[in-house]
């Protein structure tokens, strides 16, 4: 395929179309502006060659037209001098060099407009990846946040679970709470009922006892 045609297809290419079909833009942006760069190099040695052509058919068709005037101005010179046919001669070289100026002007009109679509070429090759290296951050930070995300979809059930857990947890919590609760108020139920004054009685009885006992004692001590 010649660079004409290759580089055609570049151009009508939909950059936007192109990054839809990446799997993965965040590496491919680089890959695909790697290739137009290599691309561009390419387009701009092409270009270069043509307008030089271009140049060098105007430098032709200038020349040319510059030699016409020339014999002509001879031509003027010789019948001014009285020569008639030097005069001839000069008109008749003029005559060959306008019939060339029609196949050089042809010429230079190819090599104009060829030069004229492939400095538009190389333009809109430019301005793309100018666009496309604008927009690479931009791309790649959105391909960062999509794949946060997906990571964040991912877990997203994990912790659904993990707080179904918690709330499993808080009711079998509150339920042993409920349960000690109940057999600590049943306990208390089972218990007899306190006589206070039997309670009361053994005090003093045990108290009195305790009394008589050292009483006793001191008597014993003193001889009484």
């Amino acid at each position: 395929m010649s660079i004409l045609a290759r580089f055609s297809d570049i151009v009508k290419a939909n950059i936007n179309e192109v990054l839809d079909r990446m799997e993965d833009p965040s590496k491919m942006i680089d890959q695909y502006l790697r290739d137009m760069t290599e691309d561009l190099a390419e387009v701009k040695r092409e270009t270069a060659g043509v307008m030089a052509e271009e140049t060098r058919t105007k430098r032709l068709v200038d020349d040319n037209a510059a030699e016409i005037a020339r014999y002509t101005d001879l031509a003027k010179k010789a019948l001014t001098a009285g020569s008639e046919a030097d005069a001839r001669v000069f008109l008749e070289k003029k005559q060959k060099l306008e019939e060339n100026a029609a196949r050089l002007q042809e010429a230079y009109d190819a090599a104009h407009e060829n030069a004229v679509k492939m400095r538009q070429m190389h333009d809109k090759l430019t301005a793309d990846i100018q666009d496309l290296k604008g927009r690479r951050e931009a791309i790649k930070a959105k391909v960062s946040v999509a794949k946060t995300q997906e990571k964040l979809n991912k877990v997203a059930p994990t912790a659904d679970r993990a707080q179904n857990a918690m709330s499993a947890f808080d009711r079998m919590e509150e339920k042993a709470n409920k349960m000690l609760d109940e057999a600590n108020a049943m306990a208390q139920l089972n218990q007899e009922p306190v006589d206070e004054a039997k309670k009361l009685e053994e005090k003093y009885n045990s108290s009195s006892a305790a009394v008589d006992d050292e009483l006793a004692k001191l008597k014993k001590e003193l001889g009484l």
